[in-house]
């Protein structure tokens, strides 16, 4: 798991903007994650990572195939949550970084 850890942790070293990684079960509960400081705290609670597992539950349902991903801008950050049954990874990146970067 410590490898996991350092892996995710080196993305963080290499990608400009990205402020943390989350690899969660489908209902939000926390697996692992690599953060720095300024990862905003409300990010990696419970509640925001459960969120996406019901969004693409649903997302999923109109007829257009089954939801890959969901990316979300907030004032000061954006998200982009990928979703990989059964685990879902949440990007959590400066608003002002470049989203396309996080999708290779």
């Amino acid at each position: 798991m410590e490898d996991v850890k350092r892996s995710l942790s080196s993305v963080l070293d290499s990608v400009e903007g990205l402020l943390g990684v989350v690899i969660t079960d489908r209902d939000g509960v926390n697996l692992i994650k690599a953060t720095t400081s300024s990862c905003p705290e409300l990010a990696l609670k419970l509640n925001f990572l459960a969120t996406f597992g019901m969004a693409t539950e649903q997302a999923s349902k109109l007829g257009v195939g089954k939801n890959k991903l969901i990316i979300t801008s907030y004032g000061n950050y954006q998200a982009v949550q990928f979703n990989r049954s059964p685990l879902l990874v949440t990007l959590i990146a400066e608003s002002n970084s470049k989203v396309d970067q996080y999708l290779n």
